[in-house]
């Protein structure tokens, strides 16, 4: 599955019991967290049904024993681990994904690289549950991506503007995003965002 058919599948609340995000680029990784947070449960909701957990502060017999729970007023539990790279053993993760609890939705957020598909862990991922896998961008890319992310938020850059952010923020798309949400909080949309507003204010 690609960012946008999972986006679509939250949207739509057809979901998969199992979620594995890994990869170089944080930004589609985080991204997808946070849909998962805020799109399938009610606030009301959240507060029996939704949990998160930290690579560090936990470990792959915790995940399961919280995936395997059954939710409360709900029709779902949201399990999300972030930083789950930090996680020793997360092979042991296979026993789980045999015999996933289908009323819960597990999102594992793995960050930094990707799993081997071609070791046994790596495959049985991609057999047993949704496996996507977030790649860095080229830099002849960034230019044309910061202009599809500036436009889809209703503001409109030049193409010097865009060369000039791409050239001195780098290919790291949460960097770019945070720089560029500053921008549109200063700049009204009928207002292109130029390269003299870009050096004033970044």
């Amino acid at each position: 599955m690609n960012y946008q058919d999972i986006i679509k599948s939250i949207n739509k609340k057809d979901l998969e019991p199992v979620y594995f995000l890994m990869g170089e680029e944080d930004y589609y990784i985080d991204s997808l967290c946070n849909e998962f947070s805020r799109k399938i449960l009610t606030n009301e909701q959240q507060e029996f049904n939704q949990v998160t957990l930290y690579g560090k502060n936990t470990n792959t017999e915790q995940i399961i024993a919280e995936a395997k729970q059954f939710p409360f007023n709900s029709e779902k539990r949201i399990v999300i681990v972030k930083e789950a790279q930090e996680i020793k053993n997360l092979e042991i993760l296979n026993s789980y994904l045999e015999n996933p609890q289908k009323t819960t939705v597990l999102v594992i957020s793995y960050k930094g690289k990707s799993i081997d598909k071609r070791k046994s862990f790596g495959k049985n991922l991609a057999q047993k549950c949704v496996v996507f896998e977030s790649k860095k961008l080229y830099e002849n890319k960034i230019a044309d991506w910061i202009s599809n992310y500036v436009n889809k938020n209703g503001f409109e850059i030049n193409h010097n503007a865009t060369a000039v952010l791409s050239e001195y923020l780098g290919t790291n798309l949460s960097k770019i995003t945070n720089e560029i949400e500053k921008l549109m909080l200063v700049v009204k949309k009928e207002e292109p965002i130029t390269t003299k507003i870009i050096e004033k204010y970044i």
